[in-house]
């Protein structure tokens, strides 16, 4: 088992791609934290995993959760070797003159102050312990090669994966690695947002701009994120790997 006693703490964990990563670190010996808003899917997929998991409640757009979710998690489980920042949001497919304030505020809350958060909680921490953390963020292709009706989605994701890249090279004295994974569309629950509506023609239309031919699926990122969470990567920072089938090629 890759991840065998390794605690995690991962973000919007509760469905997608979250729920997929949960799945798979458990299956490869870690412990995890199931952290959702939605408290009861969590719980649920915490039932589901077993004893391995807890869930807990968090809105990422609050320091004083994200806090109380890191201190819950050491406290019950032990300690927080990974930390994935997966939760996202994004506004629906439209142009961008049509995307009010109180959506984009939204969007950049979930997206990208919620690993500012993240990190002004977890970093002292590992520092004091001078502990060697890990830190995978959800980016996105759409902050590579950005796709029309989703300029304001597009712009926190290209936040995301430079702020990867940036934190890796800052906190490289601390022994601490910063990666992201930069899924192509997936099939989550936001994919009908992305599209613009769940139809068979959206799908045609996203699907012929990957040349594998296909969404992601959580398994996909699951895979990608098992490895940059593991001691195979150990000489991996700063890195954003792109998860999507050659979109980006």
């Amino acid at each position: 088992m890759r991840l065998l006693n390794k605690v995690a703490l991962i973000t919007g964990a509760a469905s997608g791609f979250g729920k997929g990563m949960a799945e798979r670190f458990v299956k490869e010996g870690a412990k995890v934290a199931i952290i959702d808003i939605n408290i009861e899917a969590a719980k649920s997929l915490s039932n589901e995993l077993g004893k391995n998991t807890i869930a807990l409640y968090c809105d990422v757009t609050k320091a004083e959760d994200i806090d109380k979710a890191v201190n819950l998690t050491i406290e019950k489980l032990g300690t927080i070797d990974i930390v994935i920042n997966n939760a996202g949001w994004t506004h629906v497919n439209q142009p961008m003159l049509e995307v009010d304030e109180e959506t984009f505020k939204k969007v950049y809350d979930i997206n990208v102050f919620s690993i500012f958060h993240m990190i002004k909680s977890i970093i002292p921490i590992w520092r004091e312990l001078s502990h060697k953390g890990n830190i995978i963020n959800i980016g996105s292709t759409a902050g590579l090669s950005p796709r029309p009706g989703l300029t304001w989605y597009n712009s926190t994701k290209g936040c995301v994966n430079f702020m990867s890249k940036a934190l890796a090279i800052e906190l490289a004295p601390d022994k601490i690695r910063v990666n992201c994974i930069a899924p192509v569309a997936g099939e989550t629950p936001l994919l009908p947002q992305f599209m613009g509506g769940d139809t068979k023609e959206n799908r045609e239309k996203f699907i012929s701009s990957i040349p594998l031919g296909r969404f992601c699926n959580p398994s996909d990122i699951a895979s990608a994120a098992v490895y940059l969470a593991s001691d195979e990567a150990d000489l991996v920072t700063g890195v954003v790997l792109p998860v999507d089938g050659g979109r980006t090629i």
